[in-house]
């Protein structure tokens, strides 16, 4: 038993490793738009972004288990944890690498991907009706939703404020963005804290430390602090994606961006327990309210180089989890 409780200690490592990664890589999910349109200094968003990822992780035990049970489904002992090892491994290398070249990529899907790459070659097995249903349907449909909800409630707004002042408008939807960064944030650490807590459960349950997939009080509180810990420490490379080279956004659009996708995150957090990437959906609503000015107002440039890190991330981040696992559970079995 020494053997799996060293395995499992070192797979959490990993798996906080992830998650601060995760952090400072999806930070700008929660803030480029307030940053981007001077409604929040940086350091202040970050702050801002940090409690409310810390939050809303006590609201995603629905993601978790669907991240722990819903994707892999894995050997007891040491080649099982080794598996979750170098799933975890695939996600954290694409995560640094989306971060160097400033592509707001997923880490949702990045896990995702490296975890079935894991499983592939291996003795794990994958679920793929869970992937299908809890992974690829979502991936699909959240960025159209964003999109169409950002376009409708930016239209909203226009209509509803179509006689007011410019500048005093702005001045309202820069003190609103604050309320509207924090549910974000508050999403993204639903979304966000839930996959890492998953994993950590996942560990525990192929070590053998526990046989259901309830989620333990201090897997809440370290995954939270450590998610925190790493959305304050940065993300300036996509902050700058995000906020200014996919469109220039003012307060209105921030607003109407960041209120679409936490709500999209809420629903399919709490109605679906569905791990849908936070990336996809805040980019994808940023887009809708800046379509609203008119199309080629969106740099659909940056917007392709946006979804060809998408496309690629389950299979970069499933190739690494392959080439990490096949000859660590060989050593192991």
């Amino acid at each position: 038993m020494s053997g799996e409780l060293t395995a499992v200690i070192a797979v959490i490592l990993i798996a906080l490793l992830f998650t601060y990664t995760n952090g400072f890589h999806d930070a700008a999910n929660a803030i480029a738009t307030s940053v981007s349109t001077r409604a929040l200094s940086v350091r202040a968003a970050l702050v801002l972004a940090a409690v409310g990822n810390l939050v809303g992780s006590f609201f995603g035990a629905k993601v978790a288990k669907t991240v722990g049970a819903g994707i892999v489904s894995l050997p007891n002992g040491l080649p099982g944890l080794a598996i979750v090892a170098a799933g975890l491994v695939g996600a954290i290398v694409w995560n640094l690498v989306t971060w160097y070249f400033g592509l707001p990529s997923s880490s949702s899907h990045a896990l995702v991907g490296g975890l079935a790459g894991a499983a592939l070659p291996t003795a794990g097995i994958v679920l793929w009706g869970g992937i299908f249903e809890d992974v690829v349907v979502p991936m699909i449909v959240s960025p159209v939703v964003g999109f169409a909800l950002g376009f409708g409630v930016m239209l909203a707004v226009l209509w509803i404020f179509r006689r007011g002042h410019p500048k005093k408008l702005n001045r309202g939807f820069r003190i609103a963005q604050t309320c509207s960064a924090a549910a974000m944030a508050v999403g993204h650490g639903m979304q966000d804290a839930a996959k890492s807590m998953g994993i950590v459960v996942l560990a525990l349950v192929a070590g053998g430390f526990q046989d259901d997939w309830e989620i333990p009080l201090w897997v809440y509180l370290v995954i939270s602090a450590v998610l925190a810990a790493g959305t304050y420490s940065g993300g300036r490379r996509i902050i700058a994606t995000l906020g200014r080279k996919v469109i220039h956004l003012g307060p209105p659009e921030g607003f109407a961006a960041e209120t679409t996708a936490s709500s999209v995150l809420y629903v399919a957090a709490m109605g679906f327990g569905a791990p849908i990437s936070t990336t996809h959906t805040i980019t994808s609503a940023i887009m809708g309210a800046g379509a609203t000015r008119r199309f080629s107002a969106v740099r659909w440039g940056v917007a392709k180089n946006i979804l060809g890190a998408w496309v690629l991330t389950f299979p970069a981040a499933g190739l690494v989890g392959a080439a990490v696992a096949w000859p660590l559970v060989a050593l192991l079995s």
